[in-house]
């Protein structure tokens, strides 16, 4: 029976290792808070003390935590699952961290034996619970072989983008992108219900208009409604996936990041507004009237 040590059970990390129990892994579990484990451990998991405890003994270690310093904590820490693995061990990333820090953190890793695989995801909590994630992944083509019976239980789509870092650079791309158009349709609606304009026939005429990207078509209803039920995904978070990747932007390109940078500076001040809550609720910091 294949041992995964799964890291990480937050929104999305909870179903994904649910998936591994329903394929008939053996899971050893951890997270900072037990409690989100405990459904886990009534369905055959194994709680682990540490990273480290959970890695002990696995086939394949999979990570998904919120950010570079939370990656390089439970991969490298102390108590890290990279201190504890066996030789050839598969270590799979499914955090969206850094470009540089998926770079430096392979070269750590593989230094002591294991293989690195960088596999960021797109996709809701109900698709990782599902197991039809999109995964999007950098490795070589054979260590990506090695890893696909551990990969398919949780997605049903893999992307192979090329070597090492460059499932990150798409992910990092994505999320910018994303940033962009949620930022753009806050504004926008604001603009709209400060005009008076009939925000159903804004909606309608949204959802059948050229700029209706999945986001927008996501957000547009809950915004109007101010329907921030349901939320995936935090102000937070998402002003640090497009953090990374405009600092990537910075690192590749002659020209200053622009729209970047500007949906930078918008999660920026959502992240103070509201940084545990749903990414959606910048309607609320865009929509407040102005002074005078």
């Amino acid at each position: 029976m294949p041992h995964i040590a799964f890291i990480g059970l937050g929104r999305m990390g909870h179903g994904m290792a649910g998936r591994y129990l329903e394929a008939g892994f053996s899971v050893a579990v951890w997270n900072r808070s037990r409690t989100k484990a405990e459904d886990l451990i009534a369905r055959g998991a194994r709680w682990a003390a540490s990273p480290a405890d959970a890695a002990e003994g696995a086939d394949a270690i999979v990570t998904m935590v919120a950010d570079d310093e939370a990656s390089q904590t439970v991969w490298l820490g102390t108590d890290g699952a990279g201190r504890a693995a066996k030789q050839g061990a598969l270590a799979i990333e499914c955090s969206t961290v850094s470009h540089q820090h998926a770079l430096d953190l392979a070269k750590v890793l593989q230094d002591r034996g294991l293989i690195y695989i960088d596999s960021p995801v797109t996709g809701l909590p109900d698709a990782a619970a599902s197991g039809k994630l999109t995964l999007l992944v950098g490795a070589d083509t054979a260590d990506l072989d090695k890893a696909r019976p551990f990969l398919a239980p949780i997605g049903s789509t893999i992307r192979h983008f090329g070597p090492v870092g460059s499932g990150t650079v798409y992910k990092l791309i994505n999320n910018l992108m994303g940033a962009i158009h949620i930022a753009g349709l806050a504004e926008g609606l604001a603009i709209a219900e400060h005009a008076g304009l009939d925000m159903k026939l804004v909606l309608e005429s949204i959802a059948s208009g050229v700029a209706a990207s999945p986001q927008v078509l996501r957000h547009a209803p809950r915004m109007v409604a101010r329907d921030y039920s349901g939320a995936s995904f935090t102000a937070a978070l998402r002003h640090k996936d497009a953090a990374y990747a405009v600092r990537l932007a910075e690192q590749l390109l002659q020209a200053r990041p622009l729209v970047g940078a500007a949906a930078v500076e918008a999660y920026e001040k959502a992240k103070a507004f509201a940084p545990d809550d749903d990414e959606a609720k910048m309607i609320e910091l865009l929509s407040q009237p102005r002074d005078g």
